[in-house]
């Protein structure tokens, strides 16, 4: 999961930043580093460069559920600043069809009112509900950052932004064949296998036998070279990830030989006794000779 923070800070002579971290743990003035923390050892990561800062957690667990700030100090007494409200992780794994919920919560007086938002690609914000956001059977478009608002009559703050990944098993793979048409013994073939999925899926094609006992093939692609009339027959590919498989429809292959023309000529011959045969007419085809009419006068014997 990806957490952003974008911070500004009262323009100062001689202020600088020192410190940049995200916590989700405080006590009497002291906040734990996540990196410094061990249930997050080598799963957090920082990004940090100008005025925004990126958590990353990796290997999601049910523990990090929780509400995650950020906070920098500066080489100034008074120079310390927490981001706020915080933002609240869903716990675990997002999978396609569950039931999530994002809550957004803020310290104020009088009690704030909040305003959900889903950043588009086009970053055009589109506000989604109050309070709380509910996706009773989530789907894998409904992945996206969002951020809450939270607003009194005294004035409103903007919480940083969570990033929802939704995952979902693969969907029907989908089959190609290239160079499309007819294929020639002898030509190089590639067979193409795709499918919609999250995490990336892994792909094995199949042959199906006459007596349809299934032989794996190769991953992703499958490549003939040279392919041969042998290799014609029936293919399909699954798709598998952490989450399912999907198996695409068969697909036929048709290997046709490759035309050979052969060349035959006709030789007509005039023999004699007491002498050697010698040519008189010669056809460069079976077509050509089959078509004449063939009068050799003065000849004892004709061969062809």
């Amino acid at each position: 999961v990806n957490i952003h923070c974008t911070y500004r800070y009262p323009p100062r002579r001689y202020l600088v930043v020192q410190e940049r971290f995200w916590f989700i743990k405080q006590s009497n003035g002291v906040y734990v580093d996540l990196t410094t923390d061990p249930e997050y050892s080598r799963r957090v990561k920082y990004n940090c460069e100008n005025n925004r800062c990126t958590l990353t957690i990796t290997n999601l667990r049910e523990s990090d559920s929780a509400v995650y700030k950020f906070r920098f100090t500066t080489n100034q007494h008074d120079g310390k600043f927490t981001g706020e409200p915080g933002v609240t992780v869903p716990s675990g794994q997002i999978v396609e069809g569950s039931s999530v919920n994002l809550t957004c919560s803020s310290d104020a007086n009088p009690a704030a009112k909040y305003t959900w938002y889903k950043t588009n690609g086009n970053l055009e914000l589109q506000p989604l509900s109050k309070e709380s956001l509910t996706f009773s059977s989530i789907q894998s478009s409904d992945s996206g950052d969002y951020h809450c608002t939270a607003e009194n009559e005294l004035g409103n703050n903007t919480s940083k932004s969570i990033s929802i990944d939704v995952t979902y098993p693969p969907k029907l793979p989908s089959v190609s064949v290239s160079p499309s048409g007819q294929i020639v013994e002898g030509s190089s073939v590639t067979l193409t296998c795709s499918s919609d999925a999250n995490p990336a899926a892994k792909y094995t094609w199949y042959k199906t036998n006459g007596n349809l006992e299934l032989q794996p093939l190769s991953k992703e692609s499958l490549t003939f070279s040279s392919i041969q009339s042998s290799d014609s027959g029936d293919y399909h590919c699954t798709a598998e990830n952490e989450l399912g498989n999907n198996t695409s429809k068969s697909i036929s292959i048709d290997v046709t030989c490759e035309r050979t023309y052969l060349s035959v000529s006709v030789s007509v011959c005039c023999c004699s006794p007491g002498s050697r045969c010698s040519r008189v007419l010669h056809f460069y085809s079976v077509t050509d000779f089959l078509k004449q009419s063939i009068f050799i006068p003065k000849c004892d014997s004709v061969t062809v």
